[in-house]
């Protein structure tokens, strides 16, 4: 990818900003641009996205090869047609945008979730790339292939790469995260307690004040670090409910998929808040019937960014065993591990190396 000349633009569309940028041998060759979303009003939307992507082309000497972007869900991403959105709700009802990005620009336009191309991002050149590094350098033969991304910002998004190739399903909704049942809440989804809009609800509770709904998650993030004056402990509080809830969803994905977790978005910052009630979620126990506790995951997770876990992950202990029967030798990779751990390249970054290796790849792919 690295020595790929071909020019590649991207959308890192959320549901509060637009971030733009053109890709060139997997690095960033123009400063990202970025313009509001204007999520509820269809035509500034698409405006801007025009916008901004004639921007983009301003600051680049060669036609680009492609578009490649990333939208939130649902939609139909191999036709390009976004559906109804939660935090976009004037796409509802459909609206074919990589058929009007073709006709405007003449060239392949490729629409995939943003969760999914921050995980395959992060799996191409960030955290995945960078674990199994540090292992061979210490010596460590197990090398992980596969990443589970997730995003905590405006909404909770995810995305699967399996054995290096980004996992979609057989409708274009594979890993629909923010879905998933709530663990302090049962009868609501994930999302409604690992958001922008959970955090503010979450303090707003804790101090009973209503108009504490209106400080944004930076906000409480400073006043539970005592930089702002507020109620630390309900700021604080506000963090572990999403840690809690965030580390339940995990424990079901990692039982499922038994691969590391990047962990991007705006809310990823407040990353030392909620991890410490993420972690214990991860490993804490489950229960029989009988009162017998077992551990929640079939693994141990390590949180890559506490010292004193990174290094015990990153000196994973191996074993040389006989072959029986015969005067050879193997490896044993005894413990089943994996780790937690924040973007390496950031979250923008990652969605945009995700869409334009997506992009290249179904060029070569129907070019073959």
């Amino acid at each position: 990818m690295k020595n790929d000349k071909r020019v590649v633009l991207t959308l890192d569309a959320g549901g509060t900003n637009l971030v733009f940028s053109a890709i060139k041998g997997g690095e960033e060759i123009v400063r990202p641009i970025t313009l509001p979303a204007n999520g509820d009003d269809l035509d500034r939307c698409l405006g801007n996205i025009v916008k901004g992507f004639a921007e983009v082309l301003k600051e680049i000497p060669e036609k680009p090869m492609a578009i490649s972007f990333a939208f939130p869900g649902p939609a139909d991403y191999p036709n390009g047609i976004i559906g109804d959105l939660g935090n976009l709700p004037a796409f509802r009802g459909g609206v074919a945008l990589g058929p009007m990005l073709e006709d405007i620009y003449k060239i392949p336009v490729f629409i995939n979730n943003d969760g999914d191309l921050f995980a395959y991002g992060e799996a191409i050149a960030g955290l995945l790339p960078e674990v199994n590094k540090r292992l061979a350098s210490n010596g460590i033969s197990k090398k992980y292939k596969n990443l589970l991304g997730v995003t905590l910002g405006t909404g909770f998004g995810a995305g699967i790469v399996h054995n290096g190739q980004l996992y979609l399903g057989d409708n274009s909704s594979g890993a629909e995260i923010w879905v998933t049942r709530n663990a302090l809440e049962p009868n609501i989804f994930a999302e409604e307690s690992i958001s922008i809009r959970a955090i503010q609800r979450v303090y707003a509770q804790q101090t009973h004040n209503e108009m504490d709904k209106n400080l944004s998650p930076k906000d409480i993030f400073d006043i539970a670090n005592g930089q702002k004056q507020g109620n630390a402990f309900a700021a604080k509080a506000s963090f572990e409910h999403l840690g809690k809830v965030l580390g339940d969803v995990l424990a079901n994905a990692v039982t499922l998929l038994d691969c590391n977790v990047v962990i991007g978005g705006g809310l990823s910052n407040a990353y030392p808040l909620f991890a410490p009630a993420m972690m214990e979620q991860l490993n804490g126990k489950i229960s029989t019937y009988n009162g017998q506790n077992i551990s929640r995951l079939e693994v141990k997770a390590f949180d890559l960014e506490n010292s004193e876990d990174s290094k015990l992950f990153f000196q994973s202990e191996q074993k040389i065993v006989k072959i029986p029967n015969t005067n050879k030798e193997v490896t044993y990779n005894c413990n089943k591990q994996i780790g937690i751990g924040r973007s390496h390249l950031g979250t923008s970054k990652a969605v945009a190396i995700g869409a334009y290796a997506y992009a290249l790849n179904a060029i070569d792919s129907k070019a073959n």
